[in-house]
């Protein structure tokens, strides 16, 4: 696909300081073609709770027209700013009526759209709608792309915000879409049930950032261990993590320290794996810095619970580990299935430890090239190709 124009929504705006799929795909897509990367819209309560932070004071500023809400960020791509405040409005039960308040957020949402496609001369756009299930919900009737994408990278029904219209509202949105994509086969099976033109895309990885230098400074943090290090960076969340797992492999292998890259939530600050003295916190780090930390571990680990978060979720970390030759060991979920050639996979705690004892007799320099080609076939340039062909084959189909 070349020289078209396309618009991308999401709940991730162009500012995130986390790994975005949205963005690796807006920024594959820019090579050859056109993109507007569109953030959510400020809503009211936000602006409310969060007035004093940098972010939502830039968010206000275009809202009242104080700066340009249009910025070309990279070659193609251009992030807009909405101009636009709507009304926070999950906590209307009443479906019916958080209807027209949702139609009316999306109108608002959808002008300042239009303001800036026009700004840039867009035409015959195609939209991708990234999991924005609400202010997404009406856009293909208000914007009239030529063609629609929903793409599912996560099941947000398994969150309680999402949950509460989600329900209702989701296969709907799937199914009046042109198109679905998800990055799993969990949730590509979860589209198919509401539209047919449903297609696995895979996942891709920043293989640029995810690789070993031989001339890396281990981390200061590192500097005293002299244990195997078995390590996992990521943000540290209690609803898609499992502390029990990651404190019972403390206490059965006292000979091995377990470090955690990532930022902390409340229940994980508070959590007694402070107290361990095998366990190593660092704190959150740019990602650029991730690799120094991942090449200095000797096993890695994607320590999920088994809910409805995690079941069709693709950890996008297995694929940083693997890049850097790793040895890993994971929760035994349907995505995973794509790696079990290369990673193990287990479900019960005593299992885990096995396998992370077991990756660390068997590793060796075959199985490490052995991980990094599979790594290198999961690249973002190989995800957006798999969603020209989904293009292609619909259009043609029409």
């Amino acid at each position: 696909m070349y020289k078209k124009d396309i618009i991308i929504i999401g709940q991730q705006a162009w500012d995130t300081t986390i790994g975005s799929n949205c963005k690796n795909i807006a920024l594959e897509l820019s090579k050859h073609n056109r993109v507007l990367y569109v953030n959510s819209p400020l809503d009211r309560i936000t602006l409310y709770r969060d007035r004093h932070n940098p972010k939502v004071k830039r968010r206000l500023d275009a809202v009242k027209n104080k700066e340009h809400n249009l910025i070309q960020v990279e070659n193609n791509i251009w992030n807009l700013y909405p101009d636009c405040l709507v009304e926070s409005i999950n906590w209307i039960g009443n479906g019916a009526i958080f209807d027209f308040f949702n139609k009316r957020n999306n109108a608002k949402f959808s002008n300042s759209i239009k303001k800036a496609a026009a700004k840039l001369g867009f035409v015959d756009y195609l939209l991708f709608n990234d999991n924005e299930i609400f202010k997404g919900f009406y856009l293909k009737e208000f914007l009239n792309p030529f063609l629609s994408i929903y793409y599912s990278r996560d099941n947000m029904l398994a969150v309680d915000y999402w949950r509460r219209h989600g329900t209702r509202l989701e296969p709907l949105l799937i199914a009046k879409s042109d198109i679905c994509m998800a990055n799993s086969v969990f949730l590509t099976e979860h589209c198919k049930e509401y539209n047919e033109k449903s297609f696995y895309i895979g996942q891709g990885c920043e293989l640029e950032i995810f690789n070993i230098n031989d001339h890396a400074v281990i981390p200061s943090e590192l500097l005293k261990i002299n244990t195997p290090i078995i390590g996992y960076v990521g943000a540290l969340q209690n609803i898609r993590l499992d502390i029990g797992l990651i404190r019972h492999i403390a206490l059965t292998r006292k000979d091995w320290t377990v470090v955690l890259v990532g930022n902390e939530d409340s229940v994980f600050q508070q959590s007694d794996l402070h107290q361990l003295d095998n366990v190593v916190f660092t704190g959150p780090k740019p990602i650029a810095e991730l690799p120094k930390y991942i090449q200095f571990f000797d096993v890695c680990i994607n320590p999920q619970l088994m809910n409805e978060i995690t079941i069709g979720n693709y950890p996008r970390k297995i694929d940083e580990y693997l890049a850097m030759g790793k040895p890993v060991v994971a929760l035994a979920t349907k995505a995973m299935e794509i790696f079990k050639e290369e990673v193990y996979l287990a479900i019960e705690w005593e299992e885990y430890v096995e396998m992370i004892d077991k990756a660390l007799r068997e590793d060796s320099a075959e199985l490490k090239n052995s991980r990094i080609y599979l790594a290198s076939q999961h690249s973002w340039e190989n995800c957006v190709n798999e969603i020209y062909k989904s293009i292609e084959l619909t259009i043609n189909n029409r």
